[in-house]
């Protein structure tokens, strides 16, 4: 065996050796069990195979353009009395289908350049429009909108990942879906409580600490009279906790509570919010502020002794109390909490707020049993296809079937090597594209077969049929493998999880058979002709 042929055999072995490392790891035994649990442990099974929740989410951007749209309505009215520049009211004139519109009214037109001023200066991805009667309106600038939009469902993406993370569901998928609609795919592979884990994800846990102005009130109606008919400027009434009557109804009574917080979610610290017990020994929520949060806080009820706070969460006031002393970084909600439902509470509170609401637009759920009957009906797929092929390699090319067999096999092991070591999660289609590879590895030995075959009918010898036809097939394998790799990384673009893990498999099913169809096979014939006289036909 000449040097060239020897170190190519050595790097032959060398990437067996490692993609069946890939694929096992270092079993803790060799029986067959045990190098089963180290196939299960290296490849992760996907939603199909191992059985779970698939979701598709509509994220209601228009809640955080209604968000952005109230905290711009808030701040141009500070820096309006700030300047002195008088107004009638501030609002918005339509939130359901213009949520970023706000109507600006009563400023006179002397004081119009400052208006505008303060936009500029203050509100840059507002744009103003004079209207009549000493109107303004503002909108959002259209690419300040979209940016606002796609920013919400990426912040909604990464708040869900968080509290799903938290919950200890593996291998989750969670990603945008469709185009410009403002969708998450979700696919939750093998959890056990799929209704908890909806229940953590929807939940919106915006939390904010108010001022009470007055309550409780019985009902709306009770509130307006209090109030003389209307409601203080910059004011809300929210509900509070439900109290059990008669032992099987609640009645929410109603606070008015002032429409802008003091401190909100965002001041809370990371990992703030922690399961406590209250006096009486039931859970409660504890949390945190962080320092700047604490400042705040801590002005807020140093000037408000004597008076009322409402914890608020989810626009519920879940706890009113009078403000005794300062208080700079601490509070706590109580509530009719189970162990298990505070602990949730502390999870999203600690995993931040969803930007905006969700709506389920898919749901369906694929039991464990029918992932099994996948698994099994599609390995046994892969194996008699697989078989086939094998079979059929022998029969037609005789001794270089077993060349062609071969480079079959080491395609198999690299595959499943390159998930392995990935951490590519595996799913039905990517069984289908394995099942691909295969036919694709044996569509390039083909090429290569019938090129030598054709030059040994030309009257070439062994050595120069089999030069010969590597070198015309090379081009003709490159070509299809490439536009099949194009295609597949356009599914892998715009395609879901398991269509990704389709476009995964096979093109690195492809890549492999560069190797193996071209590289191996040749190696294996140069191996043969080193054994054979000089004019013995080649077995093709």
């Amino acid at each position: 065996m000449n040097r060239v042929l020897r170190w190519k055999s050595v790097l032959i072995a060398a990437v067996i050796l490692l993609f069946v490392y890939g694929i096992f790891g270092i079993p803790h035994t060799l029986s067959g069990q045990g190098l089963s649990h180290s196939l299960l442990r290296r490849i992760h099974l996907g939603l199909d195979l191992k059985g779970g929740t698939h979701l598709i989410l509509q994220v209601q951007v228009n809640d955080a353009v209604n968000a952005e749209a109230r905290q711009t309505i808030a701040d141009l009215k500070r820096a309006l009395r700030r300047n002195n520049i008088p107004f009638s009211n501030i609002a918005q004139p339509d939130p359901v289908h213009n949520p970023d519109h706000i109507l600006v009214e009563g400023v006179s037109p002397q004081h119009s350049s400052d208006l505008q001023d303060i936009i500029s200066r203050q509100m840059p991805e507002y744009q103003a429009v004079s209207g009549p009667n000493n109107t303004w309106t503002l909108s959002i600038k259209p690419a300040s909108l979209t940016g606002l939009k796609d920013r919400t469902v990426q912040e909604e993406i990464e708040t869900i990942r968080n509290r799903i993370d938290q919950l200890g569901v593996t291998e989750p998928v969670i990603e945008r879906y469709g185009m410009g609609q403002y969708q998450i795919l979700i696919e939750l592979p093998g959890i056990t409580d799929p209704a908890r884990v909806e229940k953590v994800m929807q939940t919106t846990a915006m939390l904010d600490i108010r001022q009470v102005f007055g309550g409780p009130y019985a009902n709306e109606q009770q509130a307006m009279v209090a109030n003389n008919g209307v409601l203080p400027p910059d004011t809300v009434l929210l509900p509070g906790r439900s109290t059990p009557q008669n032992g099987n109804s609640s009645q929410a009574p109603l606070y008015l509570v002032s429409s802008n917080p003091a401190v909100t979610g965002r001041d809370l610290r990371a990992g703030g919010a922690s399961v406590g017990t209250s006096q009486l020994g039931r859970p409660e929520v504890d949390f945190t502020l962080t320092a700047e949060g604490g400042r705040k806080f801590a002005a807020f009820t140093g000037s408000h002794i004597g008076q009322q706070l409402a914890v608020v969460l989810d626009n519920k006031a879940m706890e009113v109390a009078t403000i005794q002393q300062k208080i700079r970084d601490r509070g706590r909600i109580t509530g009719i909490f189970t162990l298990q439902s505070a602990k949730d509470l502390a999870l999203v509170l600690n995993s931040g707020a969803l930007p905006a609401s969700i709506h389920y637009v898919e749901e369906s759920t694929v039991g464990p049993s029918l992932g099994a009957d996948s698994i099994r009906d599609g390995v046994r797929a892969a194996v008699i296809g697989m078989l086939a092929v094998l079979i059929f390699m022998l029969i037609y090319y005789r001794g270089a079937g077993i060349n062609a067999d071969v480079a079959l096999t080491l395609n198999l092991v690299i595959l499943l090597g390159f998930l392995g070591f990935s951490g590519a999660t595996l799913t039905l289609p990517g069984i289908a594209g394995v099942i691909l590879t295969v036919g694709m590895g044996v569509d390039s030995n083909v090429l290569i077969f019938e090129r030598i075959r054709e030059e040994v009918r030309n009257g070439k010898s062994a050595a120069s049929a089999v030069q010969q036809g590597f070198s015309h097939a090379w081009i003709t394998i490159v070509d299809t493998h490439v536009t099949t790799i194009v295609s597949a990384a356009i599914l892998f673009i715009f395609g879901t999880g398991a269509v990704k893990g389709f476009a995964v498999t096979l093109t690195f099913g492809l890549l492999a058979n560069f190797f193996t169809a071209v590289f191996v096979s040749r190696t294996i014939f140069d191996f043969v002709l080193t054994h054979k006289g000089r004019g013995e036909a080649l077995s093709i």
